[in-house]
């Protein structure tokens, strides 16, 4: 029987209302972490705040990502630790077969583990998802998932309120956190931010964190090439569509090679035609390993989750989601901008 916990945020300040997630991790021996494919800020610091929040509990405990996170995340305590399916195969496969509870963090169906995905569906361990997506797929045996969460990182601390555990939140734990909050919303300007999330960064800052260096480990780390491609994209490759407040880039896979790229070099491009006066929805779409990488990102009501779910085979919230496609960037573009009208 699947568990839903969506309750609101101060219930969680008021009782306990976890006693099956208690009962369930009691009785648990080995646990695996899991997120998704091209993990990002959220995913990793969830999945990292849950190991080492549950590490402190006695548990035996192993992050699993599906493939390599960008280098300006590896500072984060126990990146090192990290089993990256993709490169130790046999390790994760090890680990996977061994475990009687996987959580699968900031992801809602395993076709965004590309291969670990067909791996997890056939484990008999029992799953536990925490996510913000919409629409989940129903795979999880327990779920705390709620749309309005800002990021996967203030479920996680929720959960580890919920069950107790707050005495636990040291400045290992809150690091990652603040890390995952920040980056799923863009630096707290996204409309997902309230007074919640403030609470909660307030909570954060009294383990000692310095909210200055983790942004600056996280922004003030790239390389040179990728200044230099965000200044060729904006410069070359910005395309508006008459008739329509869209603007969209789109990246050819030599383009990229031509600077340097590196996974997370194109982190935040998609958002910055918003600085256009009157721009309400962006896109990108970069081209790597034959594959078509698409991002979205809107204002106001504009739902580009189902714009991705119905035309790219992607989805994820109402103003950010992401899609791909095997089809060439320029069929690919082209198809874009067919179904754009069905946005407004």
């Amino acid at each position: 029987m699947v568990l839903s916990l969506n309750l609101p945020f101060q219930h969680l300040l008021m009782r306990d209302p976890f006693p099956k997630f208690v009962q369930l991790l009691k009785k648990t021996g080995k646990i695996v972490i899991v997120t998704h494919w091209n993990p990002d800020g959220d995913a990793i610091g969830s999945s990292l705040a849950l190991y080492h929040y549950l590490k402190k509990t006695g548990k035996d405990v192993q992050v699993i990502v599906p493939n390599s996170f960008p280098e300006f995340l590896h500072w984060m305590p126990g990146t090192s630790r990290i089993v990256n399916f993709e490169a130790q195969e046999s390790k994760a496969l090890n680990l996977l077969s061994k475990a009687d509870l996987i959580f699968t963090l900031d992801f809602n169906s395993f076709k965004r583990l590309e291969k670990l995905g067909d791996v997890l569906s056939k484990t008999s361990a029992k799953k536990v998802l925490i996510d913000h997506h919409r629409e989940p797929e129903k795979y999880a045996d327990y779920s705390f998932h709620d749309i309005h969460a800002s990021s996967t990182c203030e479920l996680v601390y929720e959960f580890i309120l919920g069950l107790k555990g707050k005495a636990h939140i040291d400045k290992k734990i809150a690091a990652c956190l603040y890390t995952g909050l920040m980056t799923d919303t863009g630096s707290f300007k996204f409309s997902s931010v309230n007074s919640k999330t403030h609470y909660i960064l307030a909570e954060l800052l009294t383990t000692g964190i310095q909210p200055q260096t983790i942004h600056s480990a996280v922004y003030d780390n790239y390389s040179a090439h990728r200044l230099r491609l965000f200044g060729y994209a904006l410069s070359e490759k910005l395309r508006l569509i008459k008739g329509y407040p869209v603007a969209y880039f789109c990246l050819k896979a030599e383009e990229l090679k031509r600077f340097e790229f590196q996974k997370g070099d194109t982190e935040g491009l998609v958002n910055y035609p918003f600085m256009i006066k009157g721009i309400e929805v962006c896109a990108l779409f970069s081209e790597s390993e034959g594959i078509i990488k698409i991002s979205f990102r809107s204002k106001g009501k504009i739902d580009v989750n189902t714009f991705a779910r119905t035309y790219f085979d992607g989805g994820g919230h109402l103003n950010a989601a992401g899609g791909k496609s095997k089809e060439s960037l320029e069929t690919t573009e082209q198809k874009f901008l067919d179904a754009v009208k069905s946005l407004f």
